[in-house]
């Protein structure tokens, strides 16, 4: 079975939700609208306190190339404009309306009828996606439809679907497969259509047989579309590491996929590509994995962009007396939440509730030069080398041994023996290095 060849661990799954049908999380009172939940320029407020809004009403709009239009996701009264913490741990300006009803814009198609014959051409898909706010799914949040603009001189080959969903605990994207299917692969024949591509792979690894078994049989009615089953190896999940299990091709250092001919996209994305095109629908609402070993009831939410974080724990049993920290996204690559009231974002695909014996860090010993973060590295970098630069604040060092590669998958911190603050110091570097490449420029 396929997989990518270098580096990678095989975390314990945990999937404790895989088998829970999606729920649809009641409205909350309020909600917290983030000014920025999107790679790029924050957007801009294009309401006032006091404003009537409907569902999918454009409430900010983008500012510059990379960033995205946010839309209502209740309707009712802007409170204000205002300030939290959300879930970097830093206060963020937002949105906050009071929810009067659910009222949709009258554009927005809300039946349940699938709608199969894709209409626009491929400038009016980008268009469509771009208004209603559309951005990787996957927990990038890089604003979709420039990502389907291929560069002058490139061409796309392939269209990669991510559906690896590699982080462990995590069942969001599973379950939209199972549930959504051929809405996706609409989503994926439109994303196709866009880039003018015949050939699209969408990778899943084979602990979501299902999904495989039940995507290969809907495949069959969509030219081009293909289902590649994949060995589970963490992480796959990562662009870079999912093309060379597909098709076999390495992305040079400092690249983007576009230089070996392919575009990657999200399970999720697509299907909200599906819904901005042929139902007008903006991104307004997203499927949350809730879940933890202590949890009396891990669950997959549609939950509203903007509803409080502890509203989701509470739906799934609330919070257990034993929680160490409540983790925003996998154990792997998520961050702990110092707030609950933080809101669900465009780009929340879990949370992960751990036990205090789970989530308490291993005294941090002297390295022992044993070589196993260099060995599971994906990106073929040596972070404790990266690390000891950090430590010794020799960020220039730090570029040179590419630190700037380094997908932040924790594989290093995962597998270390010592304990040691691996991802936490090379986190710092790709920091400090970013703000040395952004002045030389």
């Amino acid at each position: 079975m396929k997989t990518f060849k270098l580096g990678g661990v095989h975390p314990e799954e945990n999937k404790l939700s895989a088998d829970k049908a999606i729920e649809i999380l009641p409205l909350p009172k309020v909600v917290y609208v983030p000014f920025s939940q999107h790679l790029g320029a924050p957007s801009v407020p294009v309401v006032d306190k006091g404003d009537a809004v409907k569902v999918g009403q454009l409430i900010a709009k983008a500012q510059g190339f990379i960033s995205a239009n946010i839309h209502a996701p209740v309707s009712g009264k802007v409170a204000k404009i205002d300030s939290i913490i959300d879930s970097s741990g830093y206060r963020k300006n937002v949105i906050v309306i009071n929810t009067e009803g659910d009222e949709w814009d009258e554009s927005i198609d809300t039946s349940t009828e699938i709608k199969r014959d894709i209409l626009l051409s491929a400038k009016e898909i980008i268009d469509k996606i771009h208004e209603k706010g559309i951005v990787g799914m996957g927990g990038a949040t890089f604003p979709t439809y420039v990502k389907m603009m291929v560069p002058e001189g490139k061409k796309a080959e392939f269209l990669v679907i991510n559906g690896v969903e590699c982080e462990p605990y995590l069942t969001s994207d599973h379950r939209l497969m199972l549930e959504k299917g051929e809405e996706m692969l609409i989503g994926v024949s439109i994303l196709m259509k866009t880039l003018n591509v015949e050939k699209a792979l969408i990778g899943i690894e084979s602990n979501k047989m299902d999904a495989i078994n039940y995507l290969t049989v809907l495949a069959q009615k969509f030219n081009g579309i293909s289902i590649i089953p994949l060995k589970v190896m963490y992480p796959q999940g990562g662009e870079k590491q999912l093309i060379k299990s597909v098709i076999n091709r390495e992305v040079p250092s400092g690249k983007l996929p576009i230089e070996v001919g392919c575009v990657v996209q999200n399970v999720g994305t697509a299907f909200a590509v599906y819904e901005a095109v042929q139902k007008n629908k903006p991104l307004i609402e997203r499927v949350v994995t809730v879940t933890g070993k202590s949890l009396k009831k891990p669950s997959n939410f549609i939950a509203r962009i903007g509803t409080p974080i502890i509203e989701l724990i509470e739906y799934a049993g609330g919070l257990p007396e034993d929680t160490g920290k409540v983790i925003s996204g996998g154990p792997m690559m998520g961050k702990a939440l110092n707030s609950l009231e933080a809101p669900v974002t465009k780009g929340t695909s879990g949370i992960l509730i751990m036990t205090q014996k789970e989530s308490k860090r291993p005294e941090q010993l002297n390295c022992i030069r044993c070589a196993k973060c260099v060995e599971v590295c994906p990106m073929g970098i040596e972070p404790y080398l990266i690390a000891l630069y950090t430590e010794l604040g020799k960020a220039e060092e730090t570029e040179k041994e590419r630190v700037m590669d380094c997908i932040e998958c924790g594989s290093c911190s995962y597998i270390c023996p010592s304990g040691r603050y691996l991802l936490d110091n090379v986190r710092i570097a790709k920091s400090k290095v970013g703000y040395i490449i952004r002045n030389r420029k």
